[in-house]
């Protein structure tokens, strides 16, 4: 009776969202309303019920349904959104393709520069917060956690670093298409440069071939942004029945020990924010009008906790809203899903490191422990996805970098959630910044959208069609 009463709880809380949705209330408020109802209902479950209760644990399991089946819904469109919007890239390139590299290195040098910064600044917060050599409690979920991560761990703690480059190679597109490999991502990125390279090829000697193909990038992008607005339609149910879960199992007392790690994270994220302002000072942007005109975007990057879907909006945002061109923005948003994570790879696995530095023999009061972060933080960026799981695989390959024990990453399963919000914000944020940056350099940004306070990007506009 307890787990059909909950259920008929959550049920009717849905069908909430689903009159604010039929009244047209604006998007953006039925998934912070989503968040809420998670937040409250998942408290209500934990103390009513206990968070590690078998009838929690049975309510938890119907209402993945609805939470994991968000994730994997958005997890299914990743690696078609990263190919069409990567090849679309090349096919928006106009016929003087002598700006190819400048906007590739300009891309990847603005997304490499800045998850290294992220990098220093996780490790000053996390030495001022006295994290280094920090103890947590360890639960059954964390044991359960550790466990896991071991068996992960196991197959690639033998890579070494040429090795996990050689990784994101493309053997077999089609099984990396199936997100066969950890580093499928980034060999679906480099296979699609490849596709984008042979259209540039052949638009040069056969046109009218490539005017085909261009039509053809064209439609399967139209198809693939109307899939994720089919999934974005169901993002408010998702996030509730994610922040219930969340809420429901996590330990209380296990939060509070890890108050001053969770504090600590944010601190970080919230210098490293301050710092991409002060990045588009110095290109003459005006951060003020950035954020009014990003905004959409990253509170939808911070409640979803996905890189991900967000992809679509990252890019509209860029080209409709802030005036960065087409190639750019499709380059710095594709790129940002596996190079550079300022998040999930600069932030929070350093922040684990510094935690777990001491066991290894490493002291902050030697410059050479922070280079050493820094340099194997910068080069861990390159090729961790920006889907589900994207901070744990970073982790796990940064701590096998410098000889750290894992244990340290399990630990953190309780807070994961709670973290995971602001490190994804940050990490679509430094994406939009890179192709902002770089358009801008380049002279190709127009700053009549920019300026202009009519030019927004809404979700709910595809959303509610």
């Amino acid at each position: 009776m307890q787990v059909i009463i909950t259920l008929l709880i959550f049920v009717a809380l849905c069908l909430v969202l689903n009159q604010m949705s039929r009244k047209h209330i604006k998007y953006s408020n039925r998934v912070f309303t989503g968040l809420g109802l998670g937040i409250v209902f998942g408290l209500l479950i934990q103390f009513i019920l206990g968070a590690e209760s078998d009838v929690t644990a049975e309510i938890m399991d119907w209402i993945d349904i609805v939470g994991k089946g968000y994730i994997n819904f958005l997890q299914m469109l990743v690696i078609p959104l990263v190919m069409v919007s990567m090849i679309r890239a090349f096919t928006k390139l106009d016929h003087n393709q002598s700006n190819l590299g400048k906007i590739g290195t300009g891309v990847i040098g603005t997304l490499l520069i800045t998850v290294a910064i992220a990098a220093f600044i996780a490790i000053a917060t996390g030495v001022l917060f006295n994290l280094d050599g920090a103890e947590f409690a360890r639960g059954a979920a964390e044991n359960a956690r550790i466990d896991q991560l071991v068996e992960r761990n196991s197959e690639i703690a033998d890579l070494t670093i040429p090795e996990t480059i050689r990784s994101f190679i493309p053997v077999n597109v089609f099984a990396d298409m199936a997100g066969s490999r950890s580093t499928s991502t980034i060999a679906v990125v480099i296979f699609s440069v490849f596709v984008g390279a042979a259209y540039l090829g052949v638009r040069r000697h056969h046109p009218e071939e490539a005017e085909i193909f261009e039509k053809i990038i064209n439609s399967l992008h139209a198809i693939v942004s109307r899939l994720v607005t089919l999934v974005l339609r169901i993002a408010p149910y998702g996030i509730f029945a994610l922040m219930t879960k969340a809420l429901a199992t996590s330990s209380i007392s296990t939060i509070q020990t890890m108050a001053t790690f969770i504090v600590a994270c944010y601190v970080a994220l919230i210098v490293m924010f301050i710092i991409h302002m002060i990045i588009l000072a110095l290109f003459g942007i005006n951060p003020i009008q950035y954020l009014k005109k990003a905004a959409n975007v990253l509170l939808f990057a911070f409640t979803s906790r996905s890189s991900a879907g967000s992809l679509p909006l990252n890019i509209q945002t860029q080209t409709e809203a802030l005036g960065v061109d087409t190639p750019t923005a499709n380059f710095s948003a594709t790129f940002g899903l596996s190079i550079g994570q300022n998040g999930c790879v600069g932030i929070y696995p350093v922040m684990l490191a510094v935690i777990a530095a001491p066991a290894a023999g490493m002291s902050f009061s030697d410059p050479s422990s922070w280079i050493t972060i820094i340099a194997a933080a910068t080069i861990t960026s390159i090729g961790v996805s920006g889907a589900g799981g994207g901070a744990t695989f970073g982790s796990l390959i940064l701590f096998g970098m410098l000889g750290l024990p894992i244990e340290v990453i399990g630990l953190m399963v309780s807070i994961e959630p709670i973290v995971d919000m602001g490190r994804t914000a940050l990490n679509v944020n430094d994406s939009i910044i890179a192709g902002t940056v770089t358009s801008k350099a380049m002279g190709n940004m127009n700053q009549t959208i920019f300026n202009d306070p009519e030019a927004l990007v809404e979700p709910e506009d595809d959303v509610d069609r």
